[in-house]
C-alpha cells in the first residue's frame, strides 16, 4: 500500500495529517518541493525589401512579440508570473528546435504570411518569421499553503465549504483536477485550468443552480452531489472529459421525507449522506451511467460529517464524542462496509503521560463548555501552589453556564435528576468557526466574577452517587447551583480514584485561606488519556481524497482507545502498571522454561535413530494442458505435486501431467529442481501458466496449464514457487546482486547470479538460471549493487523497492509480514474505428473486400469492437468508459479522426483531397491492484530511471540517480542513500528538447536519448556536482533514431528504433563521448550494461526447436576488457519478457586457469544451437 496521508482539521482550525503507516496525527508545517513548468512567448518580424526582416510589422499584422496565436501582446520585459507561487529557473532563450529537428542558428522559422504553415527552410516567397522564446519556471509552494491569486474578474463572495476530485474523468490526463465551491450566498463555483503544472488553476466560474447549496462533494470520477439548502440534494449530470463542469442538475430527495439532508460525500460508486437528525444514509445504484442511483439505505451511527476517500472508503465525524470514524469492511463487493471504528492515535505536541501530573493538568488549559480558555485571560489570577507547573499560570475554570460565575456554596442537597450530557458546538458543513465562536462572551470572563486567586478542583455530582467532598475543606459545587447542568467534557470521571490521589490532581491547594475563596466545578481527565491532560481531540473535518486504503490495508491507527469506558479502566488500572523490572524478570523466568522444555522433550532423545527416513506428501487436480503434439489444443489432465524431504532436512519434488494418448494413460514429468521459472500467461479466456525447464526453455515450448478460476492458479503458483525454492534453499528477500527483469505482462522476476555466470571461457548457461516472483506490478526495474532498486508502472508512477519480498499471489511464510504495501498500476486500452469514403455518402464504415476490419487493432488485422475488447487478462478491471482519444502521434481533428490516402499509411490530423480513408483512436482505462514490496514516489510520473552502478565493495555515500519524466524533462534525484533509497528531491537539469532514454556509467558517465533519436552526453557530472554542466550532442548512426542507451563500466551500448543494438568505440576518460558506432547486433529491443561490462539483452524473436519466442532473455559471450563487444549470444529465457537490468551484478567472475595446448580440449556445456557468432541475436 503506497504511503498516503489523511487529512483532518479540529475545531480550532488546526490542520493535521495521519500517514496510513503512521500512528500519530502530525501538525501541518510548511516545507519545500521542486516543481517546475516552461512558458512561452513568441516573436514576430515581417520582411521588407529595403530592411530585410525587422520588426515593423504591417498594421493589419499580429503583434511583434505574442503568444502562439498571435493576438495577445505578450513582450518578454513585460512577462509575469502568475503568482508568488512561482520563481523563476533561468532566463529566456530562443528555442533552435522546430518539432524535433534543430534549425538555423537563431531558432527562426519562416512562412509566407500570418499565420501560416511554418517551415525552418527559408524559401524566396517566406515574407514573415516567427521564434519560440522559452523560460523555465517552477512552482516553489509545494506541501504548503499558497494563497490563490486574485483574478481581474470580480471574485465570488466568502466561500463556505469546498470539494476536489474528478481526476478519473475518462481518460483526463494526470495532474487535471475538478475543484467545485460552495459560497455562502449559496452559489456554486468551478475552478478552470487546474493541472498538473499549474495546481492553482486559472479563474472561478459560476455554474448556475436550482436553489441555495449548503455543501457540495466530489468524486475522483464523475459524480458531483450537493446539499440545497431546502434539505434535498442534486446531482450533476454531462460530466465528461470535454466537459467536467457537467451540463445539468437533477434532483434528489431526502433520505427522510420529514428530516433534510445536511452532509453528502461521493466517491467512485458510493454516495453517502447525512440527515439533520445525524443518521447515516448509504446511497445504492450509484454508477457513472446512473449517477442519482437508485434508493437509500439507513446505516448505524450518528455522525456530523461523512467523507469518502480512495477505493470508496469512508470517514466521518461522530456527533457525541467528535472522534474520527473509519467504515471498515468497505470493499468493491460491499461498498457499504460493515462497522464504524474510532481512529484513536495521538497527535503531534501532545504530552503524554501515565499519571494526572499537576504541571501536565494546569499547563494544558481546562474545559470551558467546549472551548479551551487562552492563558492570556487569566494571566492575572495567581497561584502559589504551581510550583510545578509547566508555563507558570493557572488555569481559569468554568462550569458548562458562561453566563455567571458563582460562588461555590457547601452545601450539596441539590443533585442533579439525569447524567449530564456533553453539550458539543454544532458544526456544519459551511461554517464551524463562526458556530464555535458564537457562544463565547469574553466579557463575562472578567475579574468581576471570580475574585483573584488560584482555581480549586471540584469533582462532578452523578445520580445515584454519594457526595464526595473536594479535598479542600469540602468546597464544592453542585449542577443547579452553577447557573446550567455540568459538562463532563467527554470524560467518565471516576471519583473514588480521584479523590485517593488528591496530590495528582495539580489543582487542589494546602493552604486554608485559599478554600475560602470562590471557584468554579472543574472534571477530572483520565489518567492515562492518550492524548496528554491537555484536551481531547474535538474535529470538525476530516478529507480521505489523498489517503490511499483497500481492504489489504494494515492500518496501525486503532491501537489504543479513546472511549470514556477505556479511559476510566485506564485510571482504575493505574494502580497495577508493571516496572520494567518486573518485565526483565518475566522474561528470564519464560526463557528458563523453555530451554528446561526443550532439553527435556528434545536433546534427551537426540541419540536414538529416526523413525522415518523422509517424509512424502502429494498434492492432487484437474487442470487443462496445451498439449505438445499437433494438433496443439487444450485437454483435460490431472496434474500432481509429490514432495518429499530427507532426514538432513533438504526438500525435492517432482511433477506429473497424467493425460490421455488414443485411450491409453500416459504420464509427463518434470523434477522441481529442474524447473527454472513459473510464469503466469497473458490470456483473456484461460487462467494460465508456464512451466519451464533448461531443455524446454532451448525448445521454446513450455508446459503450459490452465487452472478453473484465477485463485485455483494463484495458489498452485505460490506451492511450485515454494517447493523450488526450497529445492535450492533459496528464502528472504532478493540479494543486491541479483538480476532482475519484468515480462511483457508486468509480472517481476528475480534470479539470483552464481559466480560463474560472467566466468571465461565456460560461464553458467543461461538457460539455467533460475528466476522466482516478486510481488508487485511493474513496466521497468533498475537496481544498482548497493540494494537500490526503483521501478516504473504502466501509468508511469515511481516506485522504489522497501527490502521485502513475497507480496501478491505469495502469502503467509511465501511473503515479508512488513514491507508490503498495495500497489495500483493503470493503462488504456485502444482500438481503432476505420472509414473509407464513397462519392455518395461520404466517409462510412463499409470498406473494400480487402479492407481491415472496421473496428480493430493497430494493425487492422484483429477485430476489435467496444463490446468485445476485455482486459488484458482477469486481474485488469476497466474504471472508465470508452472515450476518443486526441494525443495520437501525428495529431487528430477537433472529432479525433487522422486521414490518409490507404490502409496503412502515414496518417495526418487533417483532411486533404487525396485522403480516401480515416481513423482514430478510442482508448478505454483498466486498472489492476496487487501488493507487493513496493512503496510510491510521488509526485512526478516517470518514463525512464538509471541509478550509477556500483563496484561490489563500493562506499558511495549519495547514490546518484537519474530520471525522464513522462513529459521528457530531465531529472536528478538527490539524497538517494541505502538507508534512504527513495531519495529526498528532484533537481531538474535542462535541455532543448524532450528525451526518453537515459543512463549513468562508472566515473559518473550520463548519456541520454532525446525523442528525436539523437544522442547527447552530460559533461562534468560530480559528485560535487551532481546534475553537470552542460549537454554534448553525439551523431546517430547514419539513418537510424535510436531509443535506448546503456552504459557500464567502460562500455556505451544503444538501440535503434529498428532494433540494432551498437557499440560506441573509443569511449577513454579523456575523451569519455567516443568516436564511433559500431553495429552488433539486429534483432534487440532492450540492453542492459552491468558494472563489469556485462551485457544482457531482451532480443525480439529467437527460433526454437518447436517455437518461436518474442522477448528472450540473452547474455553476450566473450566480454573482457580487451575486448568488450564480446563473441556471441547465450540464449536464456522467454519469450514474453519486455525488460532485464543487470546493473546490480558486480560480482566478479573466479579466475579459471586455462589448460595447456597439448592437452584435449573441453566440451562446452552450451549447445551449438544456443549461441550466435558476432552479428543477429537468433540461433542461425
Amino acid at each position: 500500500m503506497p504511503v498516503s496521508l489523511l487529512w483532518a482539521v479540529d475545531v480550532y482550525g488546526r490542520v493535521y495529517s495521519l500517514s496510513t503507516a503512521g500512528q500519530l496525527w502530525e501538525q501541518c508545517h510548511d516545507a519545500q518541493m521542486e516543481f517546475k513548468r516552461v512558458t512561452a512567448a513568441q516573436q514576430w518580424l515581417r520582411w521588407n525589401p529595403v530592411d530585410g526582416f525587422s520588426d515593423r510589422l504591417l498594421p493589419s499584422d499580429r503583434w511583434q512579440w505574442s503568444d502562439v496565436t498571435g493576438l495577445q501582446h505578450q513582450p518578454l520585459d513585460n512577462f509575469r508570473i502568475p503568482s508568488d507561487s512561482w520563481e523563476w529557473e533561468g532566463d529566456w532563450y530562443a528555442d533552435e528546435n522546430f518539432e524535433g529537428e534543430p534549425t538555423e542558428k537563431g531558432g527562426w522559422t519562416y512562412a509566407i504570411d500570418f499565420p501560416a504553415t511554418y517551415t525552418k527552410d527559408k524559401k524566396w516567397n517566406s515574407c514573415v518569421r516567427r521564434r519560440r522564446w522559452l523560460r523555465y519556471r517552477r512552482y516553489k509552494a509545494m506541501d504548503t499553503w499558497a494563497k490563490i491569486p486574485p483574478q481581474q474578474t470580480t471574485l465570488p463572495d466568502p466561500f463556505s465549504d469546498i470539494s476536489c476530485g474528478g481526476w478519473e474523468i475518462n481518460e483526463e490526463p494526470r495532474g487535471r483536477l475538478s475543484l467545485w465551491a460552495v459560497s455562502l450566498q449559496g452559489k456554486v463555483w468551478f475552478r478552470e485550468g487546474i493541472y498538473h503544472h499549474n495546481p492553482e488553476g486559472s479563474f472561478w466560474e459560476d455554474i448556475p443552480i436550482p436553489g441555495e447549496v449548503v455543501q457540495i462533494s466530489c468524486g475522483p470520477g464523475d459524480l458531483v452531489w450537493a446539499v440545497l439548502w431546502e434539505g434535498q440534494l442534486i446531482v450533476r449530470e454531462g460530466i465528461s472529459r470535454d466537459c467536467p463542469k457537467g451540463t445539468s442538475w437533477a434532483v434528489v430527495d431526502s433520505p427522510s421525507p420529514d428530516v433534510g439532508a445536511t452532509h453528502v460525500a461521493v466517491g467512485n460508486n458510493v454516495v453517502w449522506a447525512l440527515t439533520k437528525d445525524n443518521k447515516v444514509w448509504f446511497r445504492r445504484g450509484v454508477n457513472s451511467h446512473n449517477p442519482c442511483g437508485s434508493g437509500w439505505i439507513s446505516m448505524v451511527g450518528e455522525m456530523i460529517m461523512i467523507n469518502v476517500g480512495l477505493n470508496d472508503q469512508v470517514l466521518a465525524i461522530g456527533s457525541e464524542d467528535r472522534a474520527v470514524y473509519f467504515r471498515q469492511g468497505v470493499t468493491s463487493s460491499e461498498l457499504s462496509g460493515k462497522t464504524w471504528r474510532a481512529i484513536t492515535v495521538p497527535r503531534d505536541g501532545d504530552r503524554s503521560h501515565s499519571s494526572a501530573s499537576a504541571g501536565s493538568l494546569q499547563s494544558a488549559g481546562c474545559y470551558f463548555c467546549g472551548e479551551v480558555r487562552a492563558q492570556s485571560v487569566v494571566s492575572d489570577v495567581e497561584s502559589d501552589t504551581e510550583k510545578g507547573s509547566t508555563d507558570g499560570a493557572s488555569c481559569l475554570v468554568a462550569s458548562s453556564s458562561p453566563e455567571s460565575f458563582v460562588d461555590a456554596p457547601t452545601d450539596h442537597s441539590d443533585q442533579p435528576t439525569e447524567t449530564p450530557k456533553p453539550r458539543i458546538p454544532k458544526v456544519t458543513s459551511d461554517s464551524f468557526i463562526s458556530e464555535l465562536v458564537s457562544d463565547r462572551e469574553p466579557g463575562k470572563t472578567s475579574r468581576e466574577g471570580v475574585p483573584a486567586g488560584p482555581a480549586v478542583l471540584e469533582e462532578e455530582h452523578f445520580p445515584g452517587e454519594e457526595e464526595i467532598k473536594a479535598p479542600c475543606a469540602g468546597v464544592a459545587i453542585s449542577p443547579s447551583q452553577s447557573g446550567g447542568p455540568l459538562d463532563p467534557q467527554w470524560s467518565n470521571v471516576d471519583l473514588e480514584e480521584a479523590q485517593g490521589h488528591p496530590v495528582q490532581t495539580g489543582a487542589v491547594v494546602d493552604s486554608a485561606d485559599t478554600c475560602s475563596l470562590s471557584s468554579v466545578a472543574t472534571y477530572t481527565l483520565a489518567m492515562e488519556d492518550p492524548y496528554g491532560a491537555d484536551e481531547h481531540p474535538l474535529w470538525a473535518w476530516v478529507s480521505g481524497g489523498g489517503c490511499s486504503v483497500d481492504s489489504h490495508s494494515q492500518l496501525n491507527w486503532f491501537n489504543c482507545s479513546m472511549n470514556a469506558s477505556s479511559m476510566v479502566q485506564s485510571a482504575q488500572s493505574m494502580s497495577l502498571s508493571v516496572s520494567p523490572a518486573q518485565t526483565a524478570a518475566w522474561r528470564r523466568q519464560i526463557f528458563e522454561q523453555l530451554s528446561e522444555r526443550t532439553k527435556r522433550e528434545i536433546d534427551n532423545f537426540r541419540h536414538y535413530e529416526q523413525a522415518i527416513e523422509q517424509s512424502v506428501w502429494v498434492k492432487k487436480g484437474t487442470m487443462q494442458w496445451w498439449r505438445d503434439w499437433k494438433p496443439h489444443k487444450w485437454i483435460d489432465v490431472h496434474f500432481a505435486l509429490e514432495q518429499f524431504s530427507g532426514s538432513e532436512g533438504n526438500k525435492d519434488g517432482i511433477l506429473f501431467i497424467y493425460y490421455n494418448f488414443y485411450e491409453e494413460k500416459k504420464y509427463l514429468h518434470a523434477f522441481i529442481n529442474e524447473v527454472t521459472i513459473l510464469v503466469p500467461v497473458l490470456n483473456d479466456s484461460k487462467h494460465s501458466f508456464a512451466i519451464y525447464t533448461p531443455e524446454r526453455t532451448k525448445q521454446r515450448w513450455p508446459i503450459r496449464l490452465a487452472a478453473a478460476t484465477e485463485l485455483e492458479m494463484h495458489d498452485w503458483l505460490a506451492l511450485l514457487s515454494d517447493s523450488c525454492c526450497d529445492s535450492r534453499v533459496i528464502q528472504g528477500p532478493p540479494s543486491k546482486q541479483a538480476i532482475w527483469s519484468v515480462t511483457c505482462k508486468g509480472d517481476i522476476f528475480v534470479s539470483e547470479p552464481s559466480p560463474s555466470l560472467e566466468a571465461m571461457p565456460y560461464p553458467t548457461p543461461c538457460d539455467h538460471m533460475f528466476w522466482r516472483q516478486v510481488g508487485g506490478h511493474l513496466r521497468m526495474v533498475e537496481c544498482n549493487s548497493v540494494g537500490i532498486v526503483w521501478g516504473i508502472g504502466y501509468d508511469h508512477t515511481a516506485w522504489v523497492y522497501t527490502g521485502g519480498y513475497g507480496g501478491g499471489i505469495f502469502q503467509g511464510l511465501s511473503s515479508s509480514t512488513d514491507n508490503i504495501y498495495t500497489q495500483v498500476d493503470a493503462k488504456s486500452v485502444y482500438i481503432y474505428e476505420n472509414q473509407r469514403w464513397n462519392p455518395v455518402s461520404g466517409y462510412t464504415n463499409r470498406g473494400l473486400p480487402t479492407d481491415r476490419y472496421m473496428w480493430s487493432d493497430a494493425s487492422g488485422l484483429h477485430e476489435c469492437t467496444k463490446t468485445n475488447m476485455k482486459p488484458p487478462s482477469p486481474q485488469w478491471t476497466w474504471v472508465s468508459d470508452w472515450a476518443i482519444d486526441y494525443s495520437v502521434s501525428g495529431g487528430t481533428d477537433r472529432e479525433g479522426w487522422q486521414y490518409a490516402a490507404d490502409f496503412p499509411a502515414s496518417y495526418h490530423g487533417y483532411k486533404t483531397l487525396k485522403d480516401f480513408v480515416r481513423r482514430r483512436r478510442w482508448a478505454r482505462k483498466c486498472k489492476l491492484t496487487t501488493t507487493g514490496p513496493w512503496q510510491e514516489i510521488p509526485p512526478i510520473s516517470l518514463s525512464d530511471v538509471t541509478i550509477l552502478p556500483c563496484a561490489a565493495q563500493s562506499s558511495v555515500d549519495v547514490v546518484p540517480l537519474w530520471a525522464i519524466s513522462n513529459k521528457g524533462d530531465v531529472l536528478c534525484r538527490l539524497g538517494v542513500t541505502t538507508l534512504t533509497p527513495a531519495g529526498s528531491s528532484w533537481l531538474h537539469v535542462g535541455t532543448d528538447q524532450p528525451f526518453k532514454s537515459i543512463s549513468i556509467g562508472a566515473a559518473s558517465q550520463v548519456w541520454a536519448i532525446a525523442k528525436d533519436g539523437s544522442a547527447f552526453y552530460r559533461g562534468s557530472v560530480s559528485p560535487q556536482s551532481p546534475a553537470g554542466d552542460c549537454w554534448y550532442h553525439i551523431p546517430s548512426p547514419a539513418k537510424q533514431k535510436l531509443k535506448q542507451v546503456s552504459v557500464g563500466r567502460t562500455s556505451v551500448y544503444t538501440v535503434d528504433e529498428n532494433g540494432n543494438l551498437w557499440y560506441r568505440q573509443g569511449v577513454t576518460p579523456s575523451y569519455p563521448q567516443g568516436s564511433s558506432w559500431e553495429h552488433i547486433s539486429n534483432n534487440v529491443r532492450k540492453v542492459s550494461v552491468g558494472p563489469l561490462d556485462q551485457v544482457w539483452i531482451i532480443a525480439d524473436k529467437v527460433q526454437g526447436s518447436q517455437s518461436l519466442s518474442c522477448g528472450t532473455v540473452c547474455h553476450r559471450l566473450g566480454v573482457q576488457p580487451m575486448e568488450p563487444k564480446g563473441q556471441s549470444w547465450d540464449y536464456g529465457i522467454g519469450g514474453g519478457w519486455d525488460h532485464i537490468t543487470v546493473r546490480g551484478n558486480s560480482m566478479e567472475p573466479p579466475r579459471i586457469r586455462l589448460p595447456s595446448l597439448t592437452a584435449p580440449a573441453p566440451q562446452s556445456p552450451l549447445p551449438v544451437r544456443n549461441m550466435a557468432v558476432n552479428g543477429d541475436a537468433v540461433g542461425c
